[in-house]
């Protein structure tokens, strides 16, 4: 996700409204019931008030913010002419749904947006009946929607379904699963094609070329320009012209394609003309069988910046009231993000090494590879939003003497677990998989957190896992992974880290070796990636060992054994699901040497935890310095007590 910084905000005060708009008709709309009393003719004021409060409430708390902009006059037709919530709306990915939010009886809530305790960024089941299906990841409206029209079908209702889906979103095979099938049950239900060429990052694939092309062609545009030169000469020649230009559309356009998959295409029409979206949106609601309408918008509709740099304003920071005084002072360096420190990697380690290759699913600008994309074009490839192809396309190259380095969200990665086994793990692949966004990520919320990879991925054969404390270390673990003649897996996380230095020379780390930090006694903590410094401030306090273990596959059993053979008390620390991660590594193998010694596991817990600030929700798991300080505290105190009770005869 970009996001335009603080820093630069003073030059959107003057588009951005700080004061709250009049917004009369709006603010009568506390469900879609209300906004379904208001006549047709108002709804273009409606609209014009929706975007002003959208870009008002966006600006007072930050968050996704173009492509809100882009759907607002879908959003309001859609719930003008469908009976929601009885009728199913089903948004994919959601960041597009704040309009839809605010006319769902969540005005003032809006400027909780992706607080802790506040609303969701995306939609969210238990949120609000409104929100039909819980989403964040992209592609997965047109199956849910499949699923809820043919279990709608059963009971005979005459309720409907309409999925709302981007060209970007389009480019997924999951899409086009639930399109076939779709056609196959012939299911009574609307699938919207959002045309604004655009998901983050600007589309690439097959699918978007095809529709900028055809637009564009001289075959389309030759006959359109003739078309109109002759039937300029006859009465009302224009009109004819115009509706001649719209049966060309018709027979040669994107209809094709989807009418050759079973569906009754209708367009593309203009997306932002709400009135025609409300008489389409009528007649097609009443339609049998499945539906789709294309739609053509802008992506940040109404807002000059967005509209021009679309993945600038993909999303926004919180606009301060007035623009902060200049610092008169040298300030101190910025500290990279983990994903500047992998982008650089990829360049250093491209320019030494030709055979590199550098692969991502459509994340290109948010994983770090917007400077390796500009110097290494041919050896850049982004697939698009399919994860899936991007594993299985990196173990093709490896098969070929390539050096595929697979740039990928943590929660993504999910996606093409099938073909991390079968397809890399399994051969014996030559792959690097640079994880981001591992652990928690904050505002985004459970949909985007990375909290199951080192589970996920510790129990694959084959694969080399290592996690950084630092950003040193995490360019030295990329090369340490690269370098390695098979699957490996470097995750970090999101943001930056605690600002070391970073040496220019790679070295490999020594295969599955901890590094001691800290000689104590009694405690040995034994901290997995970015929680180092919380352990090391925590074992200062307490006198307690810290061992950065650097790696999780294959684990350094040799320091295992001796701190469990010299301490009272072993403690793992990961930012990770305790169930089935890193501290379970270290359980295991204790227990296949018949080793017994106290330990206690400290991560991510067994449920989805919420949106907020990363730090919060660190803390409110016990995963800052208190909480482990006064969770080592307690463990010793009960390990003390039964000792206690042995000595004094006390049962």
């Amino acid at each position: 996700m970009t996001l335009v910084h603080t820093r630069a905000m003073a030059k959107l005060f003057d588009r951005i409204p700080l004061q709250r708009p009049d917004t009369p008709h709006l603010d009568r709309i506390d469900s879609p019931g209300d906004l379904r009393l208001l006549p047709e003719e108002a709804l273009p004021q409606l609209v014009d008030e929706l975007r002003q409060f959208l870009l008002y409430c966006v600006g007072q708390t930050g968050g996704h913010f173009g492509a809100g902009l882009g759907v607002v006059e879908l959003t309001v037709a859609l719930h003008y002419v469908y009976h929601t919530p009885e009728d199913r709306l089903v948004w994919d990915v959601g960041h597009q749904t704040y309009p839809h939010k605010i006319l769902t009886g969540r005005r003032e809530a809006m400027f909780t947006m992706r607080q802790e305790g506040g609303l969701s960024g995306f939609t969210k089941r238990s949120e609000s009946d409104y929100d039909t299906f819980g989403v964040g990841h992209s592609s997965t409206s047109i199956s849910a929607a499949l699923g809820m029209a043919l279990g709608i079908a059963e009971g005979d209702s005459g309720r409907r379904t309409a999925a709302i889906i981007g060209d970007g979103a389009m480019t997924a095979g999951m899409a086009f699963e639930g399109l076939n099938h779709a056609a196959h049950t012939s299911a009574d239900m609307l699938v919207v094609l959002n045309d604004n060429q655009m998901s983050i990052s600007h589309n690439l694939g097959g699918l978007n070329t095809y529709f900028s092309r055809l637009w564009t062609s001289k075959l389309y545009t030759g006959l359109r320009e003739g078309g109109k030169t002759v039937l300029a000469k006859l009465p009302k020649g224009w009109e004819i012209a115009r509706k001649t230009e719209e049966y060309m559309k018709g027979m040669i356009a994107p209809g094709t394609l989807f009418e050759e998959l079973g569906w009754n295409y209708i367009g593309p029409i203009d997306g932002h003309d709400v009135l025609e979206l409300v008489h389409t949106l009528r007649n097609m609601r009443e339609f049998k069988g499945p539906q789709l309408l294309h739609i053509i918008t802008t992506k940040g509709k109404g807002f000059a910046p967005a509209e021009a740099d679309p993945v600038g304003y993909h999303a926004i920071n919180k606009i301060e009231a007035k623009p902060r005084a200049p610092t008169p002072a040298p300030v101190a360096p910025k500290k990279p993000k983990y994903q500047d420190v992998f982008g650089q990697w990829l360049c250093d380690m491209a320019q030494a090494n030709d055979q590199l290759i550098g692969i991502t699913p459509a994340m290109g600008d948010g994983s770090g590879m917007v400077e390796f994309s500009k110097h290494y074009p041919q050896r850049y490839h982004d697939v698009a939003i399919a994860e899936q192809h991007a594993v299985t396309l990196a173990a093709g190259m490896a098969c070929e003497g390539l050096k595929p380095v697979v740039a990928i969200y943590s929660t993504f990665l999910q996606r093409g677990y099938d073909q991390l086994i079968h397809d890399v793990a399994l051969q014996d692949l030559d792959v690097l998989f640079a994880i981001d966004r591992a652990g928690l990520v904050g505002e985004d919320g459970a949909t985007h957190a990375g909290s199951f990879d080192l589970s996920y991925l510790r129990c694959i054969p084959n694969m080399v896992i290592m996690a950084p404390s630092d950003e040193n270390q995490c360019r030295q673990m990329l090369y340490t992974g690269f370098m390695h003649p098979g699957p490996a897996a470097v995750r970090y996380p999101r943001g930056t880290g605690p600002g070391s230095n970073i040496a220019r020379t790679m070295t490999a780390l020594p295969m599955g070796r901890a590094h001691l930090c800290r000689e104590g006694a009694g405690v040995a903590i034994l901290s997995f990636g970015s929680l180092l410094d919380v352990a090391l401030n925590a074992g200062e306090s307490l006198g307690a060992t810290v061992a950065d273990m650097r790696f999780i596959k294959p684990l350094d059993c040799d320091l295992v054994k001796r701190l469990a053979g010299t301490h009272d008390l072993l403690v793992t620390l990961e930012d990770n699901a305790v169930a089935g991660g890193a501290g379970s590594a270290v359980s295991e193998f204790l227990a296949s040497q018949g080793i017994v010694v106290p330990i206690m596991h400290l991560g991510l817990p067994d449920a989805f935890l919420g949106h907020g600030k990363r730090e919060s929700l660190l803390a409110s798991v016990g995963l800052s310095v208190e909480g482990l300080r006064e969770s080592i505290t307690v463990r010793q105190a009960l390990l003390a007590g039964p000792k206690s009770a042995a000595v004094s005869g006390q049962s």
